[in-house]
C-alpha cells in the first residue's frame, strides 16, 4: 500500500504447459500484457511483470474507498517444453525476489484445466515448484484457479460436483490449501465481470491472511 486509501496486490502465476496462465493473467490485468496463443509447445519462457490500471473504489476497508491495483508476476509452464526445470526454477525464484522481495507476496495462484485431471507425477511438479519457492508456508498462500470451467458446465457437472469427483491428488491439495479454489469461465459473462468476479474471491483470501505478505531475499 502506498497509502491509507491505495492498495498494491501482488499475484504470481504457476501451472504446466498450455494451462492458461498468461491468458489468466490478461484478465487480472485487464490487458493483453502476457502474449497467450495454443501451441503444441511452451509459449511463456521467460518471466514477465504486468501492472493493471487503478482500479477506483473497488472494497472498502475501514470506511474508506479503496483503489486497488494488481501486480500479476506470469512464469514459464512447468515442467516446460523447451527448457530444463532447474533453469525455470531458477528463473521464477530470482523474479521473485525482483519484484517482490520487499514489497511481499499476497498470493500464489496455481492455473489448471478444469478439463484436465491433476494427477501424476507431471502435474504434481507445479506444486513441488511452488513448495520449495515459497518455502514451509507455501499452503497459506496458494489458491488454484481452474480455468475452462465452461467444458464442466457443458459437460453437465456443477461446481461442486466437479470437485466431489476429483482425483485424490487434487483433493489432497484443496485440503492442503483449505479450499481456496476460483472457477474461470469464458462463457455468457463479460471480460470485466469475470475479472471482477475473480479479484473479489482473491481479495477474500488476502482478507483471510490479514493481508499479510510472503518476502523474498
Amino acid at each position: 500500500m502506498t497509502d491509507s486509501n491505495n492498495m498494491i496486490i501482488n499475484l504470481a502465476l504457476f501451472g504446466m504447459t498450455q494451462s492458461g496462465k498468461s491468458s489468466a493473467g490478461n484478465i487480472l490485468l485487464g490487458s493483453t500484457d502476457f502474449h497467450s496463443s495454443f501451441s503444441p509447445c511452451s509459449v511463456t519462457k521467460d518471466c514477465c511483470l504486468g501492472r493493471s490500471c487503478h482500479l477506483c473504489g473497488f472494497m472498502r476497508r475501514g470506511g474508506q474507498e479503496i483503489t486497488l491495483q494488481i501486480q500479476v508476476l506470469d512464469t514459464p509452464g512447468y515442467p516446460h517444453s523447451r527448457l530444463k526445470q532447474e533453469h525455470v526454477k531458477q528463473e521464477v525464484k530470482e523474479a521473485l525476489a525482483h519484484h517482490f522481495g520487499q514489497e511481499g507476496l499476497h498470493l500464489a495462484l496455481l492455473v489448471q484445466r478444469a478439463d484436465v485431471p491433476l494427477c501424476g507425477q507431471e502435474a504434481s511438479s507445479s506444486v513441488q515448484m511452488i513448495q520449495e519457492l515459497l518455502g514451509h508456508a507455501w499452503k497459506n498462500y496458494t489458491a488454484i484457479l481452474f480455468t475452462h470451467a465452461e467444458k464442466i458446465e457443458e459437460a453437465g457437472f456443477s461446481e461442486d460436483k466437479y470437485l466431489h469427483e476429483a482425483s485424490d491428488t487434487l483433493l489432497t491439495l484443496l485440503n492442503s490449501i483449505q479450499h481456496r479454489y476460483i472457477f474461470q469461465y469464458k462463457k455468457g459473462n463479460s471480460l470485466n465481470e469475470q475479472r471482477i468476479k475473480i479479484l473479489e474471491r482473491i481479495m477474500e483470501f488476502i482478507k483471510e491472511n490479514c493481508y499479510q505478505v510472503l518476502t523474498f531475499k
